[in-house]
């Protein structure tokens, strides 16, 4: 097995964080995050600049996702990442179960709505795209549970069990293509559950919770499975470089036990994220019935007093 690392040098020495954790930037994800960040603080500077507020706690969740994403992809991580099945997996459960969390609780796309300038009269900007898009029936598809659900099932079973992931990993393009697809994988997964961002697939709060918990059970699964394996059932890790000094059916299980760990994380932070979400919805809604109880007088307790009335001289 060719371990050049599509030009690196892969005869890394043996596995250790403060190795793995050695600046070692993959330049495509470096300028995105970059550039992902100057564009956010762009947008947070120009509602400042208008005397509009931006609430710092999703500044600082769109900042740690994107240093979640360089974290995986510009350190060495990503070089253990090409000859170890544990840490690749590492990266696969961040980058598709932790950074999507916390870059959609940032509210890019809200932000991007209320920073961009509205286009002139019978004309098309940047903003108004936006809105196109996210009204668009394309969009309306893929944040579909029915779309979302099975998408992230296949991005396991169909890639690993699959020659694919053996084939996306033979190229720089190919390995650069199937990080971007375990993000966006992610993105679009938890969106509709629990982003902060207006989008076309909605429901509440309780189908919300089980959309949750109908993909992580496969994670699990999948875990369980390179665990149980009892030969290496990825071609790309069949044969480590000796000098890392591993075992492939014991890296593989390793990998197998970050899957089935990483069932549990993400569900527990997004459940937080949906029950404090649910409280604060259910807060706004307590306080314009109040006002609007305080413009009417109360109208809607005094026609169910009337109600009461009218059954109580009924019974007479």
């Amino acid at each position: 097995m060719d371990h050049s690392g599509h030009g690196m040098t892969m005869d890394l020495p043996p596995f250790t964080l403060a190795r793995a954790l050695e600046w070692s930037a993959d330049p495509f994800f470096l300028i995105a995050c970059l550039v992902a960040l100057a564009l956010y603080g762009w947008g947070v500077a120009r509602l400042v600049r208008r005397g509009d507020g931006w609430p710092v706690g999703r500044t600082v969740a769109f900042t740690v996702g994107v240093l979640s994403v360089m974290l995986m992809m510009c350190t060495k991580l990503n070089d253990y990442g090409m000859v170890m099945f544990s840490t690749h997996m590492v990266q696969h459960m961040v980058l598709s179960m932790l950074s999507p969390i916390v870059l959609l609780l940032g509210a890019p796309i809200t932000l991007a709505l209320r920073a961009l300038p509205v286009a002139g009269r019978d004309r098309k900007g940047p903003r108004e795209l936006l809105l196109a898009l996210l009204h668009s029936r394309y969009m309306r598809i893929i944040t579909h549970p029915a779309f979302t659900i099975p998408l992230f099932i296949a991005s396991l079973y169909g890639l690993y069990f699959t020659p694919i992931f053996d084939f996306l990993m033979g190229s720089k393009p190919g390995h650069i293509l199937m990080m971007v697809h375990f993000l966006m994988v992610g993105l679009v997964f938890f969106w509709p559950i629990m982003g902060v961002d207006p989008g076309p697939h909605r429901p509440g709060y309780v189908m919300r919770m089980l959309e949750l918990f109908a993909g992580m059970p496969f994670h699990a699964f999948f875990g369980i499975a390179l665990m149980m394996a009892s030969a290496p059932m990825i071609g790309t890790y069949e044969n480590p470089p000796a000098s890392l000094g591993i075992d492939a059916l014991g890296d593989q299980t390793a990998a197998g036990g970050i899957a089935w760990a990483f069932s549990e994380i993400p569900s527990v932070l997004v459940l937080i994220a949906l029950l404090f979400q649910w409280q604060r919805s259910e807060a706004r809604q307590a306080r314009r019935k109040d006002r609007a109880a305080d413009r009417d007088g109360d109208k809607e307790l005094e026609e169910y007093n009337a109600y009461l009335a009218s059954l109580n001289a009924r019974g007479r």
